[in-house]
């Protein structure tokens, strides 16, 4: 038997709806409840308890995004009506009785504590912050040095976040000079990555919002001028699902090559542009950074930057790299140094490279089903 979880009749409920919840817990059983309640508290939520089915003047069974029925309630909830998201919670590991409970009250899932301790609490968290569709994440990577992926993922998220979508912008390159810069914000106050070395398991969407530099209207998490380089892959895991979790549009700055860290944000990312310069030296070196890429990220598509070497065109470049063409990146020269007064990369709404960003935007979103 599993001893952590186990799919009993159907999946669990979805969240689409971003609603916040009350997480209902079924139980007379006084070490059980305490340590439900603990795990609620390590989650951030507050949960409603009763012994039995509440009855329908005090909502609960039907409502709460979450029922959590010890299995000392099993009998109790028997002829309750059938929903979803019902987890069985026991302590008994060898105790084969507990999934013909689970069967007769139609629960999703069976745990047995303490093993299923950390799945349990992502699952309150869930609740607790009312998680929807995940947020659709862009990586962006050049195929040489100074190919302008730093730019593109600025005008992408700059663009992202002017037509209203909840937008985080990661830079994931430590020897990158950070994004902050180029976005005119390295003095705005916020955390930046090496506050999340430590991270480990889950990290709350909601709180690592709030703790980044704002600017532009959205979200960045950089780095700092001190001699961090590196963060663990767990807090780099941890970091990038919790941005994930809070719906919207994630983009990062990639570098050119994957380590540990790099390959739990390969992960994570839905789809990724590579930027090539049109010239055959550039297209040769990005050929082996698809390659590398390649082995994690599935949806790889080529980005083209102009002027364009004697006898090749964006489709050319797409050719020999075997990638399909996301299109020709447009450059704004007066954007890639920003100071003082000057807009940020795609900060001009009608400029060519806020249109590209645009036009890329809606075909992704469209294709996520998230339009």
């Amino acid at each position: 038997m599993d001893t952590v979880t186990g799919a009993v009749t159907h999946d669990p409920p979805p969240a689409a709806s971003g609603r916040q919840g009350r997480p209902l817990i079924v139980t007379e059983d006084a070490q059980l409840l305490d340590d439900l309640l603990r795990l609620c508290a390590a989650a951030g939520a507050t949960p409603e308890v009763h012994p039995a089915v509440p009855g329908q003047r005090g909502g609960g069974w039907e409502s709460a995004p979450l029922v959590l029925v010890g299995d000392d309630a099993a009998r109790r909830v028997r002829g309750a009506a059938r929903r979803r998201g019902v987890v069985l919670v026991g302590r008994d590991q060898d105790d084969p009785g507990v999934w013909r409970r689970a069967v007769e009250i139609g629960a999703d899932h069976v745990l047995v504590l303490p093993d299923g301790e950390q799945w349990l609490v992502d699952r309150i968290a869930d609740v607790a912050e009312g998680v929807g569709r995940p947020a659709l994440t862009v990586g962006v990577l050049g195929g040489r040095g100074g190919a302008g992926a730093s730019t593109l993922a600025c005008a992408l998220a700059v663009t992202s976040a002017r037509e209203g979508l909840r937008t985080l912008l990661v830079d994931a390159d430590p020897l990158g000079g950070g994004l902050d810069v180029l976005l005119g914000g390295e003095s705005v106050e916020g955390l930046r990555w090496p506050a999340f070395a430590a991270s480990r398991g889950r990290v709350g969407g909601g709180a690592l919002e709030e703790s980044l530099p704002e600017l532009h209207r959205l979200r960045v998490l950089s780095w700092d001028r001190g001699d961090c380089v590196a963060v663990p892959p767990q807090a780099v895991r941890a970091v990038l699902a919790a941005a994930r979790r809070r719906g919207g549009t994630v983009v990062v700055d990639l570098p050119r090559r994957v380590d540990d860290g790099v390959a739990e944000i390969l992960a994570q990312v839905d789809v990724g542009l590579l930027v090539v310069p049109a010239e055959l030296r550039a297209v040769a070196a990005a050929g082996r950074v698809a390659s590398a890429v390649g082995m994690v990220l599935r949806d790889l598509r080529v980005a083209v930057r102009g002027p364009y070497a004697p006898g090749l065109d964006d489709r050319e470049v797409a050719r020999l790299l075997g990638l399909p063409l996301a299109g020709e990146v447009p450059v704004e020269s007066g954007l890639l140094r920003p100071d003082g007064g000057k807009a940020p990369p795609g900060g001009l709404p009608r400029g060519p490279l806020a249109r590209f960003c645009r036009e890329f935007w809606e075909r992704a979103l469209t294709e996520a089903g998230a339009a």
